[in-house]
C-alpha cells in the first residue's frame, strides 16, 4: 500500500496487467520508459506526471517476494535495459539485498 513514485517527469504508457501482476510504464525524454510493479496505478495511460508524484500504490503478496510486499522497478532506452540505480542522483549508499535462488 506503500506510494510509488514517478522517478522523472514523464508521460503514463502504460497502466494495467501483464501475466496477472499489475504494472504501470511511464516514457521520459531521451527515449527511457520505467516500469514499476506490482502497483496499483492511480494514473490512466495518457497522464502526464512529474518527478516524485505519487502514480500508484504498491501490491504486497506477489510471488518470490520474501517480505510482506517487494517493488520491482526498471528502466530501457529502446530495448537496453539500464540499470535504475546509475539514474539517481543521491548523496545516500542504496544497497540491493542479494538474491538467494531457490
Amino acid at each position: 500500500g506503500q506510494p510509488v513514485l514517478a522517478a522523472a517527469e514523464g508521460v503514463v504508457v502504460f497502466a494495467g496487467q501483464v501475466g496477472g501482476q499489475e504494472v504501470l510504464s511511464i516514457d521520459h525524454d531521451g527515449g527511457l520508459r520505467t516500469t514499476y510493479e506490482p502497483v496499483a496505478p492511480t494514473v490512466p495511460p495518457g497522464t502526464q506526471v512529474f518527478q516524485g508524484q505519487p502514480v500508484g500504490a504498491v501490491v504486497p503478496g506477489h510471488p518470490g517476494c520474501p517480505q510482506a510486499a517487494c517493488l520491482h522497478w526498471g528502466v530501457r532506452r529502446g530495448g537496453e535495459y539500464l540499470n535504475p540505480l546509475a539514474l539517481i542522483r543521491t548523496a545516500s549508499v542504496i544497497r540491493l539485498k542479494p538474491w538467494d535462488p531457490p
